[in-house]
């Protein structure tokens, strides 16, 4: 029979034991559910489409060196909202899906090496989650806005966690100085961006470029991106141009604002035009780098309207012009007008289907009156629909908006004239942006 002794030394040595297990077991439940790293940080990048801006990246700051890429996936829940607007249910969050990932600093440049990894995420016409723009049309604002973005990122695992947003970077409109000033009568301003070429010999050409009615305020990388004005910076038509000045004016409201209130087609005087041309020739003035017989106006839609407005006024300022979607009604260009218009070198760009600038009315009348008047460098680009150029989306049998036509003109795609040949210079075939380098004042 065992004494109260040995009972007792038995269980000294039993309870350490047990408690021994239960610490072993308590610990191997923390190990197979461990709480997730606190929250993490990463950037978004944007760029401007054919259709528009979309967040085609995100840059996760991984808080390690990366020689390889990450076992496992990634999983992107968006989450759009705004202060200024409730946004329909269906655009308010979702799934983006990632197609690429890889080693990058921290702007996204790909690395061998770093501590950044960058998703690349789907983008497409038909995606508008993948949009941080939003077109609002109230009293106050009619046009796209910035809306708040944000991501969460989850790792495979579930250990990792990304939703603290450090920045943006806009690759293409950081190639502008933004958000600039000119105030062309006491209280009123107009807002620019523009972009200044590498020094060297020689004086070079200005690109002006007029935004649509949708991208007025005073946040210039809207028009940068709305309507990928950015590209005429981008390397492929700077090139073109032997590098160039360009110059992004912004109106507050819109360029075809009459006073009072309300849009003109061209039957009475906007209240912006004096005030642009204003800002056009101190910027010139300023920039004695600017070939001043190598100036080229051109814009969408509205800014198609005071393209011709401007040209109307000052035939002897601006080389040539490139308007696209005109808004001008050409009932309201005199015929002492279509006189002037006729010896400025001019490419329009429209598109048969265009359900906002109705070429019946705008820009095909005008062009058979220049035509009839005489006109030897005018030149119409006149595209049944407006395709996805790029053949990711469709290709030609994807249709934008056909009040889209600027894609033509911003990818220096438009290249045939209205009767179906090329347009040439000096005999050899070009297209819209060639033609332009060599006009000359």
């Amino acid at each position: 029979m065992k004494t109260s002794t040995q009972i007792k030394k038995r269980l000294a040595l039993l309870i350490p034991a047990v408690m021994l297990l239960g610490f072993v077991r308590i610990c191997a439940q923390d190990a197979t559910t461990a709480a997730p790293t606190p929250p993490e940080e990463y950037r978004l990048v944007v760029e401007g489409f054919d259709w528009g801006p979309a967040v085609n990246k995100v840059i996760l700051n991984y808080r390690e060196e990366l020689t390889n890429l990450p076992e496992g996936t990634f999983t992107v829940e968006a989450r759009r909202s705004s202060e200024k607007t409730e946004l329909p249910e269906t655009l308010r969050s979702g799934i983006r899906e990632v197609i690429g990932t890889y080693i990058s600093d921290y702007r996204g440049n790909r690395t061998n090496s770093g501590n950044y990894l960058t998703l690349v995420l789907s983008v497409g016409p038909n995606l508008p989650l993948s949009s941080p723009f939003h077109y609002l049309f109230t009293p106050e604002i009619q046009g796209n806005i910035w809306i708040d973005y944000q991501v969460r990122v989850t790792h495979s695992s579930g250990k990792r966690i990304w939703n603290v947003k450090t920045g943006r970077f806009l690759p293409q409109a950081d190639r502008f100085e933004l958000d600039k000033q000119f105030e062309y009568e006491p209280g009123k301003t107009l807002t620019y961006a523009d972009y200044t070429p590498p020094a060297s010999d020689g004086k070079k050409p200005l690109i002006i470029w007029l935004h649509g009615g949708g991208e007025g305020g005073t946040d210039t990388t809207v028009p940068l991106l709305a309507n990928r004005a950015a590209n005429y910076a981008s390397p492929e038509i700077q090139r073109i141009f032997g590098s160039a000045y360009v110059l992004v004016p912004q109106t507050p409201t819109f360029w075809m604002n009459r006073p009072g209130g309300g849009y003109t087609t061209g039957e009475v005087e906007d209240i912006y035009n004096e005030g642009l041309m204003a800002l056009i020739m101190d910027y010139v003035q300023e920039h004695p780098g600017i070939d001043r017989d190598r100036i080229y106006l051109g814009g969408c839609s509205n800014g198609g309207y005071m393209t011709i407005k401007l040209m109307l006024k000052h035939p002897d300022f601006f080389a040539a012009g490139f308007p696209s979607a005109l808004a001008y009604s050409n009932e309201y260009i005199s015929d002492q007008e279509v006189e002037i218009l006729k010896d400025l070198p001019i490419w329009f760009i429209h598109s048969t289907d265009d359900p906002v600038t109705r070429p019946e009315t705008t820009v095909v009348p005008l062009y058979k009156r220049l035509m009839d008047a005489g006109a030897k460098n005018i030149h119409f680009s006149y595209y049944k629909h407006v395709v996805d150029i790029t053949g990711q989306y469709g290709g030609k049998d994807f249709y934008y908006n056909g009040h889209f036509s600027w894609i033509y003109s911003h990818a220096n795609h438009a290249a045939l004239d209205f009767d179906g040949e090329p347009v040439t210079v000096d005999g050899k075939p070009v297209k819209v942006m060639e033609w332009l380098a060599a006009q000359k004042r």
